[in-house]
């Protein structure tokens, strides 16, 4: 008959630790590790933790020196271009005055080139949460030149066409 009094004290005691306000660990997010970037898949995959944890020296880390953005400017009807400082500078204010970011890489339309270039051609869905009240989506197209040194150094990604009609 004392048993029970103790485990229910241990049970209330268990959940008494336990905070609502505490936001739960993304565990999907954390279970995909992806280091092994001589491995297209794992430099989308970077890709998308970048943007997830909003960090720049993780996203920076799949640039290639001498990385070109480009897009169309629809009003303009002309390609914008700019180079990684550029990049990394845009990429850092996006990440400082959002909320969240989600990246999802969809299927590929093409994958061309040897072992040491490829031009990857792939869906994504972006989602930029300001505020809660201020959603944005995004469907578009990536474009991606990545390219390598040898088949045993990673890869970087060196010319990005942004085909979305945002």
């Amino acid at each position: 008959m004392l048993l029970w009094p103790l485990v229910l004290a241990l049970a209330a005691s268990g959940l008494s630790c336990v905070n609502p306000f505490a936001p739960k660990l993304d565990t999907q997010l954390s279970s995909q590790v992806c280091t092994d970037l001589t491995k297209t898949d794992d430099v989308f995959c970077v890709f998308r933790n970048a943007y997830a944890f909003k960090d720049t020296t993780l996203y920076g880390s799949i640039l290639a020196p001498g990385f070109t953005f480009i897009y169309t400017d629809y009003d303009l009807g002309v390609d914008v271009t700019w180079g990684r400082t550029d990049e990394m500078r845009t990429s850092s204010g996006l990440f400082q005055s959002v909320q969240t970011l989600t990246l999802t890489w969809n299927n590929e339309l093409s994958s061309e080139g040897t072992d040491t270039a490829r031009t990857i051609i792939r869906g994504f869905n972006l989602t930029v949460t300001f505020n809660p009240s201020d959603v944005t989506r995004i469907d578009g197209y990536a474009n991606l030149t990545l390219v390598r040194p040898t088949i045993s150094d990673p890869w970087k990604i060196v010319r990005w066409r942004d085909e979305s009609n945002y």
